[in-house]
């Protein structure tokens, strides 16, 4: 049997601001039109909420990249890039408390020439990762090498379009070339964007919120303080939210009775509660908890960090139930094409748990259809699909395969 992956990710990576700080210089790193270009439009694969697209880099590739405005840096998370990228002038950082034990290790690089369709980068430089403690690519359930942030959005109009999954970009002066929603005023700060919101929770009480606005967050929103502040609410589950600098996240997920952006008034999100005892003891920025692409998926969304603004259009899946997980497990995508399904944790009390699984039993097929033949997506969405349905799991289990009935349950 595999041994256990245990950093279950529906939270984007944190890698904070000491490799920030590691790879800022004194030229700006940033992406630009080619001179003849006035909009480039970009396909993305829109994929357990994370927003991937394909790049070359120092003319090899494509690698995948998730684009995330909540990192400052652009990372690569695939310790094998440094030999395939041919890349001699870099040097070696510690970073403080990454991974479970102790210091890890990065290399900074030099400059890549990084090339997308229609775009030139300028001296955009990375951290690679000397050991992917993430697993990225397990979670997806396909090959993932990194992360690309605010060098792919400080100069640049941004849209991101999750109805077409295409992401199109122009330069702020030509803004007229977008069809343009509500604005909404943001701050950029440390290479990342915030916005304000109105929370409102199930007791009625309401707060101004500072969020980070994490288009690399899957979940719809994640509220930092609020067990310390409040307690926890009155229904929830725990969980294991991400992984930050020191392993995974600990904490729980429920729900709020409304948040308010700009206007828009989404009823009865997901909230993630990180239990506090995994986060970063001085944030550079002060915050609130973020805003993750469970909440801007639905919408049209367009970054302008030059006018420090984002605007927000409804799109069709405005209206729709936020719902979680019903059946209680977290799993992620095993061997070399990430085909096996491998359980990594089942919540106590679930549907899951009730009937017998465990941690590191594997999933082989559902409702008779092979795990092989469907994603990690597919999986997503039949587990959180009705409530009382009741799905057919053949699974391997104790050395033998084991056929049983999983009903879901809604459970927040």
């Amino acid at each position: 049997m595999v041994e256990a992956f245990n950093k279950f990710l529906p939270l984007r990576v944190t890698v904070v601001c000491c490799l920030l700080l590691l790879c800022s210089s004194a030229m700006a790193q940033h992406f630009e039109l080619d001179s003849d270009r006035k909009r480039v439009k970009i396909p993305f694969l829109h994929v357990r909420n994370m927003v991937l697209i394909q790049m070359n880099i120092n003319n090899k590739g494509p690698f995948n990249f998730i684009l995330d405005t909540g990192v400052g840096v652009m990372i690569i998370t695939e310790p094998a890039l440094v030999d395939s990228l041919n890349i001699n002038n870099k040097r070696t950082v510690k970073i403080p408390g990454l991974g479970e034990g102790g210091d890890s290790e990065a290399f900074i690089t030099s400059p890549l020439n990084i090339d997308l369709p229609g775009l030139k980068s300028h001296n955009v430089a990375a951290a690679i990762l000397k050991k992917d403690h993430f697993n990225l690519s397990n979670f997806i359930g396909m090959p993932v090498h990194g992360l690309l942030g605010y060098e792919f959005f400080n100069k640049l109009a941004v849209e991101i379009n999750f109805v077409d999954s295409t992401v199109t970009v122009c330069r702020p002066a030509d803004m007229r070339l977008m069809k343009k929603g509500t604005k909404i005023p943001i701050s950029v700060e440390e290479k990342k964007p915030y916005i304000e919101a109105n929370v409102t929770m199930y007791d009625g009480s309401s707060m101004r919120s500072k969020l980070i606005i994490d288009l690399g967050a899957g979940h719809p929103l994640s509220l930092e303080n609020i067990i310390k502040t409040k307690g926890l609410p009155d229904r929830f589950i725990s969980g294991n939210l991400g992984i930050g600098l020191n392993g995974p996240i600990n904490g729980f997920i429920s729900r709020i009775k409304e948040i308010d952006i700009g206007g828009f008034k989404l009823k009865d999100p997901l909230v993630s509660l990180p239990d506090g005892t995994n986060t970063p003891r001085q944030l550079a920025v002060k915050r609130d908890g973020n805003l993750g692409t469970g909440i801007l998926k639905r919408f049209k969304v367009v970054f302008n960090y030059s006018e420090n603004a984002i605007y927000l259009k409804k799109t069709r899946g405005y209206h729709d139930k936020f719902e979680h997980d019903m059946s209680g497990l977290e799993y992620y995508g095993y061997a070399d094409d990430h085909s096996h399904v491998i359980i990594s944790r089942v919540e106590p009390g679930s549907p899951a748990y009730d009937i017998g699984l465990e941690k590191n039993d594997e999933i082989v097929s559902i409702n008779f259809k092979p795990v092989t033949k469907m994603t990690l997506e597919e999986i997503d969405e039949l587990f959180r699909s009705r409530e009382n349905t009741s799905i057919l799991l053949r699974v391997f289990h104790d050395g033998k395969y084991d056929n049983v009935i999983l009903t879901l349950k809604r459970r927040i």
